[in-house]
């Protein structure tokens, strides 16, 4: 069961709903407790509660409401799990069984009561079919006077019994002295109003109705059906369900905790914890979080965030671990033991035993490895072998493409690179994700990238893709979309860059004090570009990334005459894409009140054609081809998954 929580503003969150059972003090007291211990961060609460619940949550400016609305369901008693117990008593004993059993029970006791309704019912119906069908014979065919001259009851009983027979042979059943009985007692004032047609139109109506108790009793289930909707339909109204069924999606408590403790590593030692402030500083981390760390001797363990943890000597890269996280690939190259050659691999690490020491390289002693890369987005760089000089080598530095080796599992050997001794490995040129795309999402609120789903939905991003980012004062760039980038307070415009797309902009030339009108390509995308003048009293009106963009001109209505009809102008008749240092074109003379962005022009943009189908190289060629560059110092790129991301960490050695 959750709380209702909403965002009330930028800073505000309030709670209007609380679980069943919870009191708004218990709550507010939870909320309080996980922020002490660094869960959430809040500034203030405030117990509005009156006849509704309203409980408003103050934030510190820089905290994503999102993220502390999850962060209030994983830590508080804003969601509560309830687990039912149902009980019933069975032989005089409670036996307890699931809601399912339960009603599945209670729909069988209900289908067997209404057949037993069904066969009383039908009963009845025969008793007053087979009575009436006896009192018409009887005034009918006048045997009541038959007994005119009876002096005793024998005799009456006798002489009515005598006189049935002949006519009783289409009854249901055999006439009983009980049944005379019956007889006996009709008034002579009922038999004298005798309507044979009425009796007749009785005994059919009792036989339509014999007939459709039997069809019930034939088809009970579908009778069953009916009469549970027919209760519906009679009590169900203004009586509807008051709690609301629905399936929470589950969160993560390490994505939303907040990380208030630094974790530092002695590389040298193999130490790794909080408390070790003089050592080098890794990161940001929470009490709950879990961290991966690999050793210069290939092993590789993950263990719980302390104080202080030993975790093995030579430590290459330690980090905050993700469980399940499909997307953060390492890069290694490692030799086999003493004198052995040299592989290279690529792998995730998804799931694992925690404190348990797994070996990356092929297990043989004295194993070490020559260089590795933490790739938050799966990027796969180029990387330099230099070998040492011995024998009759005649190719001692070549390039290895990380992309043209396959993603596998961390027990894999990998592939040879080459069998002589490896001087040192350098990184050559940082590479591009090889991942299918990932989908990035902007907190306006913290001012952040994040792949979670909070904010609003940039794009899908492959390994080439690049942000495009506006701002106020009228400044463009294209960056890569890594999650740590910081943006600024006055960016209007973070989405997924397309090349092809001109940007549309409106802005008040300060010196010519108009309004000017220009539609531009980005022409150098590494470094920020001003695409409107530099004059002091410049200033951006309107911007557009939308292929047809359309605007409204509004005129001041001048004294004295009609105001002039507002000016609707499709900006790609108006002006032709030009550079992104041109003014552009005057928009108007006249004086303007208002221009407003309308609802663009449809536009479908052609889809690229499909790349040639590429040759699929297997393990065995990839080996054979990365040690046959490290004779020929020859590259070549095969097919890869592209996407884009972070900057991976990188190690040499």
């Amino acid at each position: 069961m959750r709380a209702k929580i909403s965002q009330l503003d930028k800073n505000t969150l309030v709670i209007n709903e609380i679980p069943y059972g919870t009191n708004t003090s218990s709550l507010i007291d939870s909320i309080l407790k996980a922020n002490d211990k660094g869960k959430i961060k809040i500034k203030k609460i405030e117990d509005n509660t009156a006849a509704e619940v309203e409980i408003l949550i103050h934030l510190p400016s820089g905290i994503s409401p999102d993220k502390t609305i999850d962060a209030l369901y994983a830590f508080t008693a804003c969601e509560s799990s309830i687990s039912p117990l149902g009980c019933i008593i069975e032989d005089n004993k409670p036996l307890f069984i699931g809601v399912t059993e339960m009603l599945k029970r209670s729909t069988d006791a209900t289908v067997e009561l209404l057949k037993q309704e069904l066969e009383i019912q039908l009963s009845e119906l025969e008793e007053q079919w087979h009575f009436a069908s006896l009192e018409r014979i009887f005034i009918e065919n006048r045997i009541y006077r038959d007994i005119e001259e009876e002096e005793t009851w024998e005799g009456v009983i006798a002489a009515i019994d005598k006189g049935l027979k002949p006519y009783t042979t289409h009854l249901r059943r055999a006439v009983t002295e009980e049944d005379i009985v019956r007889l006996t007692e009709i008034r002579i004032k009922r038999i004298s109003k005798f309507d044979l047609d009425k009796a007749q139109q009785h005994l059919e109506s009792l036989e339509e109705k014999i007939a459709q108790v039997k069809h019930h009793l034939e088809h009970l289930i579908e009778f069953a059906i009916n009469y549970f909707k027919n209760l519906k339909e009679t009590y169900g109204k203004d009586k509807e369900r008051k709690s609301e069924i629905r399936i929470f999606d589950d969160i993560e408590a390490t994505k939303v905790v907040i990380r208030n403790t630094k974790l530092y590593v002695n590389r040298e030692e193999g130490f790794v914890g909080t408390s070790l402030k003089r050592d080098e500083y890794v990161t940001d981390c929470s009490d709950i979080d879990d961290i991966i760390v690999f050793t210069k001797d290939g092993l590789m363990q993950v263990t719980k965030v302390d104080a202080k943890t030993f975790v093995g000597k030579n430590i290459i890269h330690v980090a905050v671990f993700k469980k399940k996280d499909k997307r953060t690939i390492y890069n290694m190259i490692y030799k086999d033991g003493k004198g052995g050659a040299s592989y290279i691999k690529r792998f995730n690490v998804t799931s694992i035993t925690r404190d348990k020491s797994y070996d990356l390289t092929a297990g043989t002693p004295n194993s070490q490895v020559l260089y590795f890369s933490a790739n938050p987005n799966g990027e796969a760089e180029v990387v330099t072998v230099n070998l040492r000089q011995a024998g009759s080598i005649k190719k001692l530095k070549w390039d290895i493409d990380f992309a043209d080796v396959l993603i596998k599992g961390r027990s894999s050997k990998g592939n040879i690179v080459t069998k002589y001794s490896v001087k040192r490995i350098e990184l050559k040129e940082k590479g591009v994700s090889t991942l299918k795309p990932r989908k990035i999402w902007f907190d306006d609120v913290v001012r952040r990238l994040n792949v979670d789903g909070r904010g609003e939905l940039i794009g899908e991003f492959k390994g080439d893709d690049l942000l495009l980012i506006i701002t106020q004062k009228g400044v463009v760039k294209t960056i890569l979309p890594v999650l740590t980038s910081h943006f600024d307070e006055d960016m209007i415009v973070p989405e997924k860059y397309n090349p092809n797309k001109p940007i549309s902009a409106i802005y008040w030339e300060g010196e010519k004090e108009r309004f000017y009108v220009k539609r531009f390509m980005i022409e150098n995308g590494n470094k920020e570009e001003n695409f409107i003048t530099d004059h002091p009293k410049s200033y951006l009106e309107i911007v557009s990334t939308d292929w047809l963009p359309v605007v409204e001109v509004e005129f001041p209505k001048p004294r004295g005459k009609d105001p002039k009809e507002n000016l609707r102008l499709e900006l790609e008749d108006f002006i032709a894409v030009k550079g992104i240092k041109a003014m552009g074109n005057q928009l108007t003379s006249e004086k303007v009140k208002n221009i407003n962005l309308l609802e663009p022009l449809p536009y479908e943009e052609k889809e690229p054609e499909d790349a040639e189908d590429m040759e699929v190289v297997d393990e065995e060629n990839i080996s054979s081809e990365i040690e046959s560059k490290g004779q020929s110092g020859t590259t070549s790129k095969n097919d890869t998954y592209e996407n884009d991301g972070e900057e991976g960490q990188t190690t040499l050695f």
